[in-house]
């Protein structure tokens, strides 16, 4: 694999930043199942698990690097958990697009999309966070801003859940509400991932 090319000491922090990367590609494919018709649902979906499954194997390698490496820039426990974060991340927003397939949702409210653009800038600021653990001084506004996004979640999402138990009957309310909280739980994944940044950060300085 490339990865072998990079010095071994910023090799983990490389395969770090390649996770992150995956989710931004993950988010893109499933801001195309908002706009999507029902028959487009399944390769879209498809489309999510291969970037899932190229999330493990960055993963699996991270693993490897780790156990035979002799010098880390972070030590292997934090890396590890990062990469956890990062994979959990990944495998929420599959959640929703599966979701959204196996329930034939076609329309979404437009507290969707905005959750959708919160995830998605969750995944940038995380891509960029990842590609500079290396200078953790730069990083406290990343932290930050995450919270800032957040707790914009959490609000979009009570609106939203509140909005469909007003306006919707029981069976699409369950199916909306089982949409935002996997919407949600990306949102908290990236944020967990920041948290431990925040920890690193702490620990290290």
């Amino acid at each position: 694999m490339k990865f072998r090319l990079f010095p071994q000491e910023t090799a983990g922090l490389e395969l770090l930043a390649a996770m992150a990367q995956q989710s931004v590609l993950g988010v893109q494919a499933l801001s195309e199942m908002f706009g999507a018709r029902r028959q487009d649902y399944e390769h879209l979906v498809d489309d999510l698990i291969g970037i899932d499954t190229r999330t493990t194997e960055l993963s699996r390698t991270l693993l490897t690097q780790l156990r035979t490496s002799f010098v880390n820039p972070l030590p292997r426990e934090d890396l590890l958990v990062l990469s956890e974060g990062l994979a959990a991340a990944m495998g929420q927003i599959v959640a929703v697009g599966e979701l959204i397939q196996l329930h034939a949702i076609d329309r979404l409210p437009s507290e969707a999309s905005d959750l959708l653009e919160i995830i998605n800038r969750q995944a940038e600021l995380t891509t960029t966070a990842m590609r500079s653990l290396s200078h953790l001084e730069d990083l406290e506004d990343y932290w930050i801003d995450m919270i800032r996004l957040s707790k914009r979640a959490e609000h979009t999402y009570r609106v939203w859940s509140s909005a469909a138990l007003r306006d919707l009957s029981i069976t699409a309310f369950a199916r909306n509400v089982e949409a935002a909280r996997a919407l949600l739980a990306a949102t908290h994944a990236f944020q967990a991932v920041a948290t431990q940044v925040g920890r690193i950060i702490v620990k290290e300085s």
